[in-house]
């Protein structure tokens, strides 16, 4: 018999896993996508009401068998972002995971380990373009895979940089310079990443230097832009985590002819071949690593008997002629006529 299905919180996510863990779990599930069983469904998108947005996607791992879904709506107000995750053999539910933390883990760890594969191995300055919630995973993410001396912080509101700069220093990975303009962040940077919800472009190409590495992590929306046209063609290699979101959520990659997954990368190192200018990862959310996260923190969960288990659902024929109560499925497992139509 399946066990019940588990509710974890917030906290428990972060009692189970850190960053580290989840760049070993998204490398494994990124180096693993073209295995058979394991596949992506494509972050879909719809907005209303001037800059709300609604997302999903999702995954499926086949030698967990597992398949999951993550879904927000990112509104003025914030986000709930939940993660499901369903045995892909019976379709029981396994779990209902609160993925803010989780989402946060996993987008960091996908730059970390683009990052890793694109960036040069002797880095020292980084410049963090954004001070939202997404800034401070993005410079930890960087700093586990390469060693940092110097970090510059710059955002368009001088009150949020210092506040961001005082957490980077909590982080003790380097020294933390706010500075007052992009030019400035990014002199001689070995590695820029961008996180901001900017709708006109501020990254121009005389911005970043040739052989440096770019993480251009906030514009995922057709709204936002952060990378001028000019700066994008000095790129090469161009790599995101999802390909296909790219260029049909962004405008900025958008029109680009040679576009490589991440998860090619990993499996061919030494491709594609790096040009004269900077490399740049776009990070978009790709669902599969999502799910392996979530499988992740699920497995450690109930091996710490933590976890809210939560009833199973149960099944009840919808009613069809009013005045009538529903219909149940019997006590020995057998259903009603209507229960065998499906779901619907």
């Amino acid at each position: 018999m399946t066990a019940d299905p588990v509710w974890i919180q917030e906290a428990e996510v972060c009692e189970q896993v850190d960053l580290a863990d989840a760049i070993d779990v998204v490398r494994g599930a990124l180096r693993s996508a073209g295995a058979a069983g394991n596949w992506t469904m494509e972050k879909t998108h719809a907005s209303w009401g001037g800059g709300h947005t609604l997302h999903a996607l999702g995954g499926g791992l086949g030698e967990s068998a597992v398949v999951g879904t993550k879904t927000w709506a990112h509104t003025a107000g914030g986000a709930t972002p939940l993660l499901l995750l369903w045995d892909s053999e019976s379709g029981a539910l396994r779990a209902v995971i609160e993925a803010f933390a989780l989402g946060q883990l996993r987008t960091a760890a996908v730059t970390g380990v683009g990052t890793d594969a694109l960036a040069p191995p002797e880095t020292g300055v980084v410049a963090v373009l954004g001070s939202g919630r997404q800034a401070l995973p993005q410079l930890a993410a960087v700093a586990a895979v390469r060693p940092l001396s110097e970090i510059r912080v710059w955002s368009p509101a001088r009150e949020s940089r210092e506040g961001f700069a005082e957490q980077a220093r909590e982080l003790d990975v380097g020294a933390v310079a706010v500075v007052d303009s992009v030019g400035e962040a990014t002199d001689g940077a070995d590695i820029v990443t961008t996180v901001t919800r900017a709708r006109e472009p501020f990254l121009d190409a005389e911005h970043v230097r040739d052989g440096a590495h770019l993480n251009a992590i906030g514009a995922i929306t057709p709204e936002r832009r952060e990378l001028a046209a000019g700066l994008v063609a000095r790129c090469e290699p161009i790599v995101a985590d999802s390909p296909a979101a790219a260029r049909r959520l962004t405008t900025e990659l958008a029109e680009i002819a040679e576009l490589h997954a991440l998860a090619d990368v990993l499996a061919a190192p030494s491709q594609p071949a790096r040009g004269a200018g900077p490399s740049l990862l776009k990070v978009m959310g790709i669902g599969l690593a999502d799910v392996a996260l979530g499988q992740a923190v699920l497995d450690r969960v109930l091996r710490a008997g933590a976890g809210r288990p939560i009833p199973k659902p149960r099944r009840v024929a919808p009613r069809l002629v009013p005045g009538r109560p529903p219909a149940t499925s019997a006590g020995d497992g057998s259903v009603s006529p209507q229960d065998r139509l499906g779901p619907g």
